[in-house]
Order: structure tokens, then sequence, then C-alpha cells
């Protein structure tokens, strides 16, 4: 077996190189004007600067242009292919067939993978964009374990990616109106509102009682009737190693550095394992580290056929978890630590370093640490609306332990 190629999501240069430090082989990514990222904050020259970095370190970028376009969109594309000619990225995720094959008449030396916005669910669908010219197919995340081996046998000449980890979406991979239609915000332009987690109240009407409209509810908290969980197929990742995926996707473009690393580090550790000692390979290793992410509560999706009731959170749609990103190396001098804060932190917290050379994390106790600003002794400080970076006197040999961009957590009781 081959191992697949371990995808992670990036939604900033911070977090292109975050992912490939703890373990991706490739990211994903894209400008806002014809893609699904109209909250990226990549630029021109971050882009160039993120392929370069990536190629530097035998890495892979795909850019994503998987909009469906209106006529209205069509002058940002001219201008978006010229961009692929400068920026040379290693592929280029679509959806539109309009769009797939403007790109293969102008960029025909460009790999180009089909989008989970395609839907693509069956071998026939496989079968009909390779004979178009794609190179790999994003299967949706409605096609079961049993659809995939069947995919695999049938279309051995293509490579196939199929999404591992993240949020669910109520509708057929991102292709819902109600945030449109609720809010003005379109999810096929990448700025959806995530109606589907608002509280809903459910009204009856008797027939004979026109008008009076009783209440529905499942109790005082209201009805979060389209709440998925989260994906998350850890617990079964040894048996879609054994298919022969090309490609493990990871969801989340607008999430964090620490989502970026915990998800990177724990699937790069669980797929390497499996490959060294399959016998001994044990899924709740990893499972533990992936509880560290403030989550919905996880689920396998449509792994063993149609969801389930238990695929969805009706108690409540906000994440939740007992960890907290409490911040990242921003620098280091010869003796500290420049650790830039993302949740408050006070004298005596417990924090968690984690080092992408190692997958056990490292345990510190803050006793002290200082402002960067005047060097004053600091008893707590809170990340605030400003970035706010602290001083933290550490060992030499920690510090070589944890270059710039390495993040750590800290646990909330």
């Amino acid at each position: 077996m081959k191992k697949p190629e371990l995808l992670l999501p990036a939604g900033s240069l911070d977090r292109l190189k975050t992912a490939f430090m703890y373990g991706a082989d490739a990211v994903y990514c894209g400008l806002p004007s014809v893609s699904l990222r109209a909250k990226s904050t990549f630029s021109m020259a971050d882009l160039k600067e993120g392929i370069l970095y990536a190629h530097e370190k035998g890495k892979k970028v795909y850019l994503t242009m998987n909009l469906f376009t209106h006529n209205a969109d069509l002058p940002r594309l001219s201008e978006c292919v010229q961009m692929l000619k400068l920026l040379k990225p290693d592929g280029v995720i679509v959806a539109d067939p309009g769009v797939f094959s403007y790109i293969g008449q102008m960029c025909p030396n460009l790999p180009r993978h089909i989008s989970t916005q395609a839907n693509v669910c069956s071998s026939l669908t496989v079968q009909y964009w390779q004979s178009q010219g794609a190179s790999l197919c994003v299967l949706g995340r409605e096609v079961s374990l049993t659809e995939m081996r069947e995919i695999r046998k049938l279309c051995p000449d293509v490579k196939l990616e199929t999404f591992i980890h993240g949020a669910m979406c109520v509708s057929y991979s991102g292709r819902c109106l109600l945030s449109n239609f609720m809010t003005g915000r379109s999810a096929n332009k990448g700025n959806c509102a995530h109606s589907c987690r608002w509280k809903y109240k459910v009204y009856l009407e008797e027939e004979q009682r026109p008008g009076q409209f009783f209440e529905l509810e499942e109790d005082a908290k209201g009805t979060y009737i389209m709440n998925s969980r989260d994906l998350c197929l850890m617990p079964r990742l040894n048996e879609l190693l054994d298919l022969g995926i090309d490609s493990f996707k990871v969801e989340g473009r607008n999430k964090s550095e620490y989502y970026v690393a915990i998800t990177a580090r724990a699937y790069r550790k669980a797929i390497d394992d499996y490959f060294e000692n399959p016998d001994i390979w044990d899924s709740r290793i990893y499972l533990s580290e992936l509880d560290t992410l403030q989550n919905r509560g996880y689920t396998l999706g449509f792994l063993d056929g149609n969801a389930g009731p238990e695929s969805h959170n009706y108690e409540i749609s906000a994440s939740s978890g007992s960890w907290r990103y409490a911040g990242l190396v921003q620098n280091k001098t010869k003796d500290s630590l420049i650790f830039e804060i993302k949740h408050k932190i006070q004298k005596g917290d417990v924090i968690e370093f984690l080092s992408p050379f190692q997958f056990e994390p490292i345990v510190w106790r803050l006793q002290e640490f200082y402002d960067t600003r005047n060097g004053s002794l600091l008893e707590t400080v809170s990340s605030g609306h400003l970035k706010q970076a602290v001083r933290i006197p550490m060992p030499e040999e920690l510090l070589e332990k944890l270059p710039v961009l390495s993040v750590a957590r800290k646990k909330i009781i």
C-alpha cells in the first residue's frame, strides 16, 4: 500500500506553514474571488511565498476555484487563470464544468481536481470526470465505505480523495441556499452564516383550529434540528487506509492554527503508525488528541450508509470542549519563548506545548512570564482585541523542540 496524501486547509500563510510543520503533505487554499474562501486572508504575495515555501520542502499546494459561476464572475476568471500561470500551484480544485473546461484550455498542463461541491458519489461520475481530463475526484461526504470500495475497484487509474475530519453541512456538501435566503450571505461564495446551527422553534397548526399555533420543543433550549455533529473518521481510519484512497482531506478553511496543528499531527501520527505496524494500531490514541479541539461532538457521517439521528446534536449548536488554544510561539531568544496569547493565562497555569518533533506534549507550569513591551513581570494576561505577546523563560533543550509557530493549549477546569 501507498501512504495517502494528508491534505490540510490553509486560510492564511501562517496556517499553511503550521500545517506543513505538523505533518501535512499538502494544503489547499485560495483567493476569495472565485473560490469558497470569502474569509481567506491570502494575498497574491502570500500565495506566491506559500507555494515557494511548500516546494522547497517537497510539499504541495492546491488552489481552490470551486465557485459555481454567474456571468458577473467571468471577468475575474480570466484574471485568476493568469494568476495560476504565475503562481504554478500543484493543482486547482474546481466544481463548475465551464471553469473546468476553461482552465483545461488555458492551462493544459495544470492538474485539475474535482471539488466536493460537484457531488461525486458514484463510479460513473468519477469515470465521466476522468474522461474529461480530471486527475483527481474528491468524493462527496455522502459516499459510504462500501461505495468507496466499489469506486476504487472500478476506477483504478484516477486519484480519489475523501474527507476524514471537519464540519458537516446539513445540505449536499455546501449546496445550501438557507444562508442566502435568511441573511443574503451565499454559501456558494464561502460566506455561509451557518443558519443550520441556529436555534429554531417549530409550531403545529391543527386542521380544525386554523390560526392557533402550538409550539413544539424538545426542551427549554429550543430545537437544533439541522445541527450536524462534526465528521471524524479516525475510529475507522484503518479501513480507509486499506482501500487505497489517494488523499485524506481535513475540512476547516476558516479554522485557527491550533485546529490545523492538532488535526495534522493526529492524523499524521495515525497514518504513520498504521503503516509501521497495523496489528497494534489503536484509534483511541489519536482520538484523545482530537478531543482537545472544540467540537460539536463527532460522527462517522455517511461511512456506514445513511446517517442516523446520532449524527446530529439536538441539544446545542455551539462547539464545546475542555481545552482552549492558549497561543503560539511568535519568536525565540536564547533563553525564552516569545509567546502570542490566544486565551487568558495566569501564573500557575499548566500549558501543553505541542512540538512538531514529538507526539507527547511538553507540559510546562507558568511560574513567570513578562510583558514584551516593557519587560514587567505579569500575573495574568488576556489576548484582548490586539495581539499580546509575553516572554516565557525556558530551558534550551525545550526551546529546541519548539520552533516558531508551535502551538500550545490550556485545559479549562
